[in-house]
């Protein structure tokens, strides 16, 4: 039951979490999550501050004593990403987040949890709230839209933040502080169409990719998970080269900044070639299964009969279609040379969706080199070019350049080490953390994230190690007890 995890200790910070996933938070939709954010810090008698861009700022003074010590901003977003498994009924707009206390972890009934990024989000609330941690001058910046644009973290105005350190709390590795992230882009991609009528005596069916595990795009990019597009583009092509497949629709991943775990196409087989069709899918689904079965033991590969679609996507665009997304890159590109097991450069090709004459092909690009992800946004550019296809890319934000002398990790590495016994780790992200903005807006921000241990964010299997929670906030409460002298 969602209400279990109000028993999980450090109570504060749990408690903020349940109030957090009781209210509706998918990017874009924001109002209701805004509006509690603000009402919080207006009721604990803090100055609050709702921006343009509908970034709330939380200021809470000093304690007696510590005046004097550096200004901290406790950093985090307001919304989650909306993934959920098939056959769960669940409007994100309207309906809380049915939690589960799943032995060490805390996950969600059949979605997205949106411990990314509330329990960063939670934490900050439980030091605004508390009247007895010791610590300077504190902001908490709550950002909008993150996930789907950081537009929150774009449109924050010069001159409103007052502090000199930013700690981002949105790092999903206990144990680990991150010192730099990877930027990205959105490439859109717009292939038109006409459609046409079919030439014979065909058969319809709505074939399924479903079952896969998705995850960020970023994070678990390298995990080597199944692309729900690439591998219906495998299975059409290899039914358009035997057996004269032709599509009629296509409705492929949902988010750009989530692995894409599921594909569904309506397609017409000529009559005398649809049992061959069936054993010859059949056989595929056995080879891609075992290809990945690894990594994605649930996937499944159905055709299901359906009526005969009136039309279909003309054919020499069809064919077009299938080389481009055979050829487009997808997955990890290049590895860092800067830091061991860290992903350079890579690409999400997201959504393949088609409808009112367009095939729209939607990818996130991220790279903590910007030439590297310029170079790939070419890369992509030039196989669609020679499709036909129209390209745009957009939303660009920039990578965060670790700083390996940054005060405040010289800081949070001892007192880490003395609290904990143990050397933390130092790395940087292939996901796009917000510091990389703010400090483009702020430049003299000293910039550090950290977080507790959330596995398969932006999937229906994301979950946070409950344990982990603890060890994030004794961290927190630790370093802002010894923030140093201006």
């Amino acid at each position: 039951m969602s209400s279990d995890i109000l028993q999980l200790t450090p109570r504060e910070v749990w408690s903020n979490f349940y109030r957090l996933t009781q209210i509706p938070r998918p990017s874009g939709h924001e109002e209701k999550i805004r509006e509690f954010i603000a009402g919080f810090g207006k009721n604990l008698g803090l100055e609050t501050i709702v921006d343009d861009v509908g970034n709330v700022i939380i200021r809470k003074p000093a304690v007696p004593g510590m005046e004097n010590r550096k200004g901290v901003i406790l950093q985090g977003h307001l919304d989650m990403v909306p993934q959920k498994n098939s056959g769960k009924i669940h409007d994100f707009k309207t309906d809380p987040i049915e939690t589960v206390v799943d032995g060490d972890w805390v996950r969600a009934n059949g979605t997205t949890l949106g411990a990314d990024n509330g329990m960063g989000v939670a934490a900050a609330m439980a030091v605004l709230a508390s009247r007895e941690l010791q610590h300077g001058p504190l902001e908490a910046l709550f950002t909008s839209n993150e996930e789907s644009g950081m537009t929150g973290a774009f449109g924050l105005k010069p001159g409103l933040l007052k502090g000199d350190i930013l700690m981002n709390l949105d790092s999903e590795d206990a144990g680990e502080l991150f010192i730099g992230c990877a930027g990205g882009s959105n490439g859109t991609i717009t292939l038109r169409y006409r459609e046409q009528m079919l030439p014979g005596d065909y058969r319809g069916f709505m074939i399924k990719v479903t079952g896969l595990k998705g995850g960020h795009s970023g994070v678990d990019i390298h995990l080597g998970r199944g692309n729900a597009n690439k591998i219906m583009n495998r299975i059409l092509y290899e039914g358009y080269q035997r057996y004269g497949l032709l599509l009629s629709s296509i409705n492929g991943g949902s988010l750009r900044n989530a692995i894409p775990r599921e594909s569904f196409v309506q397609v017409a087989i000529p009559v005398t070639r649809a049992g061959e069709f069936l054993d010859t899918l059949a056989i595929l689904s056995r080879t891609i299964t075992n290809e990945i079965l690894a990594v994605e033991p649930t996937l499944q590969i159905e055709a299901v009969a359906a009526e005969v679609p009136q039309t279909v996507i003309e054919e020499r665009i069809f064919v077009t279609l299938l080389h481009a997304i055979y050829g487009c890159p997808d997955g990890v590109m290049r590895m860092s040379n800067e830091m061991a097991g860290l992903v350079e450069t890579s690409n999400n090709l997201a959504m393949v969706k088609s409808g009112n004459g367009v095939i729209t092909i939607e990818n996130l690009l991220r790279s903590s080199v910007d030439s590297s992800r310029a170079d790939l946004e070419i890369m992509i550019k030039s196989i669609f070019d020679l499709a036909g296809a129209e390209s745009e890319f957009d939303g660009g934000y920039p990578g965060w350049k670790p700083d390996h002398a940054s005060p405040i990790l010289k800081l949070m590495q001892e007192i880490y080490q003395r609290k904990f016994g143990t050397i933390p780790k130092i790395t940087a992200i292939h996901a796009g953390l917000e510091c990389g903005i703010l400090g483009g807006t702020y430049p003299g921000l000293d910039m550090i994230s950290f977080g507790p241990t959330i596995r398969f964010p932006h999937s229906p299997d994301e979950k946070v190690n409950i344990e982990s929670v603890g060890r994030f906030w004794d961290f927190l409460v630790e370093t802002l007890r010894h923030i140093p002298l201006k």
